[in-house]
């Protein structure tokens, strides 16, 4: 499940940075490079995967909470909103603290307070321990991809960014399968507390790899700066803006494509939390699995969206010159179209809800790593990377925490149809359709560098 570290050491991370000062130990300078990228690949891919694991062990566990707490539908959506807030909010923080505390001192003290909050969540009994320690956490958990993406920034050049983050961006669908894989065993094997208790010792374990291996940028051990590349040619005539944020200019349209952005991945971030969120309850609740069966069949959806990522990624460099936004386009399409599936065959039976459920996430996590990772680096330039990164998982964000009401909401009127449930998914995919459709034409205009 591990992505091909071997083959991207040897050919995404070999380019030599352009530009910088000459060195008297220049000879040196590409095998030192090239050492310290694969080292600021796998420290930075192991953060943000460890983070899954202290973030996904509730959704698990969501069944057994029921039954032996006695938590309902009502509650354990109130629990999951305390979260989403949390790290909504917490996001637009990293965005500010990152810019000035530098991505390192945020991850390790965001790590260490996520595997604390899962340590507390093993020992709780009732609703308000869970509420005040998932607050916690959601502030914790939101400093993985701001911090994570601005690092990342500053070791890569925008030619090699689409398949460089479309291979580092599996870390969140191999994040997700194996995180939840671990909780469903925990559970099966020694109860649902071990599943919190688990995912804290392995994020304990990488956050001690980070602290050893990841370095804010090349100018910290001594090598010359990164030098972003022009953006890609453009047919349209009008290219002043997107020159200008490829430069680090921070103006009124840059932060009008960001928060274009930010409203697209409110909508897929609905339709990915809702998945999340739910789907292990409703296999176990709907269609009538055991716990740990409905927590490795949650993992599809990682799985395939694991393959997702790694094409989009691949295609938006070799067939679209490093734009973004049209492959993008493409693959919320297709999302859409699953969306429709999942709403018209896979209410009743498993092998057609496990399909379309599988195709969701193949067509959703290409767009969602496009736009959050290489397109935020792009259009907010190394310079605003972490805060471009940060207001737009910010701003999606908030559309987890609207998934949580709205689909708690609808289950708990009627437990028996999940069809309301996956119509609003279908409807949340046509809106971030629309909204990619916006920023296509707003980069063919030169209006956004995407």
């Amino acid at each position: 499940m591990s992505p091909p570290l071997d083959a991207v050491a040897r050919d995404l991370l070999a380019a030599p940075l352009p530009g910088g000062p000459a060195r008297d130990d220049a000879a040196c300078a590409p095998a030192r490079l090239r050492r310290f990228r694969v080292q600021i690949f796998v420290s930075t891919w192991a953060s943000y995967f460890g983070f899954y694991f202290c973030r996904q062990a509730f959704y698990v566990v969501k069944g057994d909470l029921t039954r032996t707490l006695g938590f309902g539908p009502e509650l354990l959506a109130a629990i999951g909103v305390v979260y989403l807030v949390a790290y909504a909010l917490g996001g637009f923080c990293a965005a500010a603290l990152g810019s000035r505390t530098g991505a390192r001192r945020l991850l390790l003290v965001g790590m260490a307070a996520s595997l604390g909050c899962n340590v507390a969540f093993g020992f709780a009994n009732n609703a308000w321990t869970f509420m005040a320690f998932m607050g916690l956490n959601g502030l914790a958990q939101a400093t993985g991809w701001p911090g994570n993406v601005g690092t990342m920034a500053n070791w890569f050049r925008r030619q090699e960014r689409g398949q460089v983050m479309g291979v580092w961006s599996t870390c969140y669908q191999v994040g997700g399968a194996a995180a939840k894989g671990c909780a469903a065993f925990l559970l099966g094997v020694l109860g649902w507390r071990w599943s919190f208790w688990g995912a804290s010792l392995v994020l304990g374990g990488i956050w001690l790899l980070f602290y050893f291996l990841q370095r804010n940028r090349p100018e910290d051990v001594g090598l010359p700066s990164i030098v972003d590349d022009a953006p890609p040619p453009d047919s349209s005539s009008s290219r002043e803006p997107a020159i200008a944020a490829a430069r680090g200019a921070f103006d009124r349209r840059l932060l009008a494509t960001i928060f274009m952005m930010g409203g697209f991945y409110f909508f897929v971030k609905f339709v990915r939390y809702a998945l999340w969120s739910w789907a292990p309850y409703f296999l176990q609740r709907n269609f009538g699995l055991p716990s740990d069966k409905a927590g490795y069949y949650s993992t599809l959806f990682d799985i395939f969206g694991f393959f997702g990522v790694l094409g989009a990624g691949f295609v938006s460099d070799r067939l679209f010159g490093g734009r973004r936004a049209g492959v993008a386009l493409i693959m919320m399409i297709g999302l859409t179209l699953a969306t429709v599936v999942l709403w018209l065959y896979g209410t009743e039976h498993l092998v057609s809800f496990a399909i379309a459920y599988s195709a969701v996430g193949f067509t959703l996590y290409g767009p969602d790593s496009l736009v959050s990772g290489a397109g935020a680096i792009d259009v907010g330039s190394r310079k605003h990377a972490i805060l471009a990164a940060g207001i737009i998982n910010g701003m999606g964000s908030v559309g987890s925490v609207v998934q949580e009401v709205v689909v708690g909401g609808l289950y708990l009127r009627d437990p028996t149809h999940l069809a309301p449930i996956f119509a609003t998914l279908m409807a949340s995919a046509g809106m971030a359709t629309v909204l990619i459709a916006l920023l296509v034409r707003r980069a063919r205009l030169g209006l956004c560098n995407l």
